[in-house]
């Protein structure tokens, strides 16, 4: 089934209250709502993020991070918004540094059965549960979780707090490093340089060499090719 338009809609609201978020980057003090936290006595702080709604194929990737407390890092902010070499070299500091690292993700196949907002929830959950250390409260890039952990949802998160800027890091290189090893497998796709989101290269192979199992089915354009390949089987 394709998503539901209410399920659109919320999708649709979420990307446009991003777009509308202003923010000033030289007066941005990326520890504000950590420092919050610290001055009640919390310290396993969790920042939360994911990537990979978008693209028409592989896993929606989501990370958890706990950083030391005050922890600084020059040049860690939202991952879109740093090269690919930078990217690897923050990511590799932050693996090191870091209090507490968990990665998770929904496949395909359970994008498509519950749709992708449940799936980012769910794999958002899933990186919690693969942190070696529990945090104490939640920092969370526009989502509401309830997870049964407290938590804060920051609209451009991934830019207003280091520990949400880092868990987009972490999840934005670990998917980027799956896409590109799904494009040693199948590089007609030109993964490693779409990361499959719907390019026009992209969807052009689709429409000549089909769908792979790793494709989500209920997407567009992935789903026109499967409603034809049904209609020419009947």
């Amino acid at each position: 089934m394709i998503l539901k338009q209410v399920e659109l809609k919320i999708l649709h609201w979420m990307i446009n209250m991003r777009k509308k978020t202003i923010i000033d980057l030289k007066n941005v003090d990326n520890l504000k709502y950590e420092k919050e936290l610290y001055e009640k006595g919390i310290s396993l702080i969790g920042g939360i993020d994911e990537v990979g709604r978008g693209p028409l194929i592989g896993n929606v990737t989501a990370a958890c991070v706990i950083l030391p407390k005050n922890y600084k890092l020059d040049g860690l902010t939202d991952s879109k918004k740093i090269s690919q070499k930078k990217r690897e070299i923050l990511y590799d500091i932050i693996m090191k540094d870091a209090v507490s690292v968990g990665i998770g993700e929904a496949s395909p196949k359970e994008i498509d059965e519950i749709n992708i907002y449940e799936a980012t929830k769910l794999a958002m959950k899933r990186a919690i549960e693969n942190s070696k250390i529990k945090p104490e409260h939640l920092l969370i890039d526009a989502m509401k979780l309830e997870s049964g952990i407290d938590e804060t949802s920051i609209i451009k998160g991934d830019i207003l707090s280091i520990s949400i800027s880092a868990a987009s890091v972490i999840a934005k290189v670990t998917r980027d490093r799956q896409m590109i090893e799904l494009d040693k497998k199948y590089p007609m796709y030109d993964l490693k340089n779409n990361k499959g989101y719907p390019t026009k290269k992209h969807i052009e192979a689709i429409e000549k060499y089909g769908i792979i199992k790793e494709h989500r089915k209920t997407y567009e354009p992935v789903a026109k090719v499967l409603r034809r390949e049904n209609c020419n089987e009947k």
